[in-house]
C-alpha cells in the first residue's frame, strides 16, 4: 500500500534506502575550503573532495563550480604555466568574498546541525517509547 507520499513502504526504490546522499549544494564550500589552504588547480581539487561525502564528483561540475564562484568573485583564477610539464592550467585561489561566504556556510552548517540534532534526540526518544 502507498505511503502518504505515493511510494510504496517496501522495496529499496525509496528517496536515498540503501545508500548516502551527498548533502545539496555542498560542493561549493568544499571547494572553498580547499582553496582555504591555498592555491590549487582544479584537478587536485577534484581528488581532495572524497573525505567530504561527495561521492566520485564529475570534474566538469567541479569546474562549472569554479566558473561560477569566480564570476561572483569567491575565487579567482590565473594561467600556471611554470608548474605543469603539459600546456598551461588554471590555478584558483579564494578571494576575501570567498572567504566571508565559506563562513557564511559554516554558520549555516551548524545551525543545520543543531535543527537536525534535535530532530535526531527526538527520533531516539520515541524509538525508546516503541519498544517497551
Amino acid at each position: 500500500m502507498p505511503g502518504r507520499h505515493g511510494r510504496g513502504h517496501g522495496g529499496g526504490r525509496g528517496r536515498g534506502r540503501g545508500r548516502r546522499r551527498p548533502i545539496r549544494n555542498f560542493l561549493e564550500p568544499c571547494l572553498l575550503l580547499l582553496l582555504r589552504s591555498g592555491k590549487s588547480h582544479g584537478y587536485d581539487l577534484k581528488a581532495d573532495l572524497e573525505p567530504y561525502g561527495l561521492g566520485e564528483v564529475n570534474p566538469s561540475l567541479v569546474y562549472r563550480a569554479l566558473r561560477d564562484m569566480e564570476a561572483q568573485e569567491l575565487v579567482e583564477s590565473e594561467w600556471d604555466t611554470e608548474t605543469t610539464a603539459g600546456p598551461a592550467r588554471r590555478v584558483y585561489n579564494i578571494t576575501g568574498g570567498g572567504l566571508s561566504h565559506l563562513r557564511q556556510w559554516a554558520d549555516d552548517l551548524r545551525e543545520t546541525y543543531r535543527i537536525l540534532h534535535h530532530f535526531l534526540e527526538m527520533v531516539d526518544r520515541t524509538a525508546e517509547t516503541d519498544e517497551t
